[in-house]
Order: structure tokens, then C-alpha cells, then sequence
């Protein structure tokens, strides 16, 4: 007899507002991800819906959870289903199309911010079921992230030692690195760090990453603890 592990969440699904995780939760969480990486600010957003979410968004509140999260909603907020309209008196506007991602998964969804300042923010995400979710691309950098264990993500110019000083500033904080990647536009400019840990980050460590040298912007989250900093 072969026996299968399977956890109590993939059985019964995570807490949530709305008649299906994939369509809702999932959703959530992606858009709330959004926000974090607008820095919570979030003037206009629009909605690239592909695949089933394209078809299915607004009989499955697709739309109301995505707006939600953008708002800072967790999955089971029961104002959920009144998105709509605290997005709408909080000034934020927002649009949704349909869209196709190539060889994106069926529930993805293309996420564009406008903050306060007019600077833009864009995320792709798909929720892959059970309330499960895989961010693949951040401001145009390709990502994987499953939004488990907790997430550090830099913007750092392309220079020698920059990597060395992040992960050695983490070893020194007694911070372990689960995975690590890193990608860049073009030799010697932009580049992108995303390390995820298996030791929540704090405030304090946030800050000493933001004041390493070339690191031009610090975003945490989370997850083990369902929240970003």
C-alpha cells in the first residue's frame, strides 16, 4: 500500500470570503502582493484577467477579492464583498480587461498600479488552487515566488559585492536563505534580488539592507505570518 501525505489545508482549503479559493483567495493574495510592491500606495489599478479569470471573474468574485487586496483585505475579510465601494470612497480607481498572457497558467492576472506619485508597478501572478499563488514577474523581472515563507525583494544597481553584503548582513542576523535568485536588465544596471528565508525579517533588518550601498529600494514580506512590511 502506498501511502499519500495530504494536508488538512489542501482539504478543506484556506479561510476565506467567496465560493472558491482559486477565484477568490488566490486573487486576494496576489493583489494584496501588488500593493506591497506599490509600497501601499495605489491611485489606479487595472485588472488583466487571462484564462478561466477572463471568463469567470465576476460570477466567482474575482473581481471584488482582487480589488480587496490591493485595498490590504486578507482572504477572510468579510468586507470582501464590499470592495467595491471602499475602494471607490478611498479614491482609488480601478479597470478590468481581458487579456492573454503566452503560456501563463489559467488563472493569471496582470496587475498595473499608478501610485500617488505616477509611478508604475506592474505584477504577474497566478493562483494555482487551494488558495496557493506564484508570482512570475515584478516590474518586468521574471520571479518565482510562492508566497510561503518569507519574501526579501531588492532593487540594487548591478555592482560588484552587492550580493555578498545582503547575504552576509543576513547570516549576520542569524537569517537563513531557503532560495535565492538574481536577475538583471543589462550588465551594470538594474538588478533585481529576491531572497526568500525561512526566519521572518524585521523592521530592523529591513533597515540595514535599505543603507547598503547601490541597494536603491527594500520590500519584505511576510508570509509565515500572512502579512508584509
Amino acid at each position: 500500500m502506498i501511502a499519500i501525505e495530504i494536508s488538512i489545508f489542501e482539504v478543506l482549503g484556506p479561510i476565506m470570503i467567496g465560493p472558491s479559493s482559486s477565484h477568490t483567495a488566490g486573487a486576494a493574495k496576489i493583489a494584496r502582493i501588488a500593493r506591497t510592491v506599490a509600497n501601499e500606495d495605489v491611485k489606479r489599478v487595472v485588472f488583466g484577467l487571462h484564462g478561466s479569470f477572463a471568463k469567470t471573474y465576476k460570477g466567482h468574485g474575482t473581481d471584488k477579492a482582487l480589488v480587496a487586496g490591493v485595498l490590504g483585505m486578507k482572504e477572510d475579510d468579510e468586507n470582501i464583498r464590499n470592495s467595491f465601494t471602499i475602494a471607490e470612497l478611498n479614491g482609488v480607481d480601478y479597470q478590468f480587461r481581458e487579456i492573454d498572457l503566452t503560456n501563463a497558467h489559467d488563472n493569471s492576472v496582470l496587475i498595473e498600479i499608478i501610485d500617488s506619485n505616477n509611478k508604475y508597478h506592474k505584477v504577474i501572478g497566478a493562483s494555482i488552487g487551494g488558495g496557493r499563488i506564484l508570482i512570475t514577474n515584478i516590474d518586468d523581472f521574471e520571479v518565482e515566488i510562492a508566497a510561503e515563507n518569507p519574501v526579501i525583494i531588492t532593487r540594487n544597481k548591478d555592482k560588484k559585492g552587492v550580493i555578498s553584503e545582503i547575504t552576509s548582513l543576513l547570516a549576520q542576523n542569524n537569517i537563513n536563505i531557503a532560495v535565492m535568485r538574481v536577475s538583471r536588465k543589462e550588465k551594470g544596471t538594474e538588478a533585481s534580488t529576491i531572497i526568500e528565508t525561512d526566519d521572518e525579517i524585521s523592521h530592523a533588518i529591513i533597515d540595514q539592507l535599505s543603507q547598503i550601498e547601490y541597494v536603491d529600494d527594500v520590500k519584505v514580506m511576510n508570509f509565515m505570518d500572512n502579512k508584509a512590511l
